[in-house]
């Protein structure tokens, strides 16, 4: 069980602010006090980013050595589903957005309830989401100072929206306006692919991967080539579909105020494992009329997903923050506290290379299957050790 202060200077851009320790001590009676960090947000970010920075390809390898019709089933999960419908690897990029938006309450209360200036705030929602645009566009490729094929949407441009325009939403409404403000971005969005034409087709609610709206203008404004590997016709992360993504973040706005709240602990998880699943029913019953199409981040699939992702917190919040079972989870706390690190920097070192380097002797000995497993957890046992000594060092990238 972690037993240490986290309270450095230098954070990762989604952490937020040193006084959101999970470990922090009781602030003087003079100062307004400051919310707790909660250890289950940090761990569900780590359990998220476990599966981008390798833990998906230890399950399939894990997967083809088993080889039954069981492992099969499982192994699908572990792929996006092609265009509709929803696998547990859809969850993962709306799982993060959900926390990003979970962590905006334990930063800004003091500045919504008058405690501190709001000005501050603003100061420091600009400034974190101009930077992480910059990241963002380093980590597509912006200094080979190639426009023609620059990709200038991304996963790191959609975190850096959402975030900017959930802080905002919550740093001057109340929690009725943000739920009321999901809702209409939902209704809105729906309304939008359901009624208006696709103008190569003429035709109103056209979710079709070809020809719907959503791909169209991505195709007419964005400057940049839809990169191969994506659905063809649109990007995943394009630019209509950013809106619902708002969506996604502000329910973990709203999990966090609700994690914030007087109410009890148990009652704080029981009330996150119920929502979460009415909304999941909501999606999928939404989803016969308008389909969960991730790509498309369609209504149906910001609920299911975002209910998926109640789900996880109010479990992870439950086992770790109410019943204190916290050992466990340090193995995703370290990587949770880095998560943007994480996946910017297994971009620049070659951490397969240097897997190579140490088990390549040794894998070449088993098995194809076997191998394929042991090279999996090399390579995650690296990225986890490379995190590990980041957190030892109290080394947190903050933007």
């Amino acid at each position: 069980e972690m037993s240490s202060t986290v309270t450095e200077p230098i954070r990762d851009d989604l952490n937020e602010e040193p006084e959101a320790s999970p470990f922090a001590a009781e602030a003087p009676a003079a100062e307004p006090r400051k919310p707790e960090r909660l250890v289950s947000i940090d761990a569900l970010r780590g359990f998220d980013m476990f599966w981008i920075i390798g833990g998906d390809a230890l399950a399939r390898a894990l997967c083809k050595w088993w080889g039954t019709p069981a492992a099969a089933m499982i192994d699908e999960q572990f792929h996006h589903v092609e265009w509709e419908g929803f696998r547990f690897y859809d969850l993962i990029f709306p799982l993060f957005l959900f926390v990003v938006g979970a962590v905006i309450p334990f930063s800004l209360k003091k500045y919504q309830t008058g405690a501190s200036p709001r000005g501050h705030a603003l100061r420091r929602i600009i400034r974190r989401t101009a930077l992480l645009l910059v990241l963002a566009f380093i980590y597509n490729g912006a200094l080979k100072w190639d426009w023609a094929n620059l990709r200038y949407v991304g996963v790191l441009q959609r975190i850096a929206i959402c975030y900017g325009v959930a802080s905002l939403i919550y740093l001057f409404t109340s929690v009725r306006t943000q739920a009321l403000t999901a809702v209409a971005i939902l209704l809105g969005y729906w309304a939008l692919l359901a009624f208006v034409p696709a103008p190569e087709t003429g035709m109103r609610g056209d979710y079709s991967k070809a020809t719907n709206l959503v791909g169209w203008v991505d195709r007419q404004l964005l400057p940049g080539r839809i990169m191969e590997g994506y659905y063809g016709t649109g990007d995943n992360e394009g630019l209509l579909s950013t809106i619902p993504a708002v969506a996604t973040a502000l329910l973990g706005v709203l999990a966090g105020e609700w994690l914030l709240s007087a109410r009890k602990p148990g009652m704080k998880a029981l009330g996150l494992l119920g929502v979460g699943g009415l909304c999941v029913a909501a999606g999928y019953g939404w989803g016969h009329a308008f389909p969960i199409i991730k790509n498309l981040w369609t209504s149906s699939f910001v609920l299911v997903a975002g209910g998926f992702s109640l789900l996880l917190l109010g479990l992870f919040y439950l086992v770790i923050d109410v019943w204190k079972l916290r050992g466990w989870s340090f193995f995703f706390v370290v990587i949770g506290m880095n998560a943007i690190t994480i996946y910017f920097a297994q971009n620049i070192v070659k951490f397969p290379q240097i897997n190579e380097y140490f088990l390549g002797g040794t894998m070449a000995l088993l098995s194809v299957p076997v191998a394929a497993i042991v090279r999996a957890i090399g390579i995650l046992a690296l990225k986890w050790l490379f995190l590990y000594h980041l957190y030892r060092t109290k080394t947190f990238l903050r933007v």
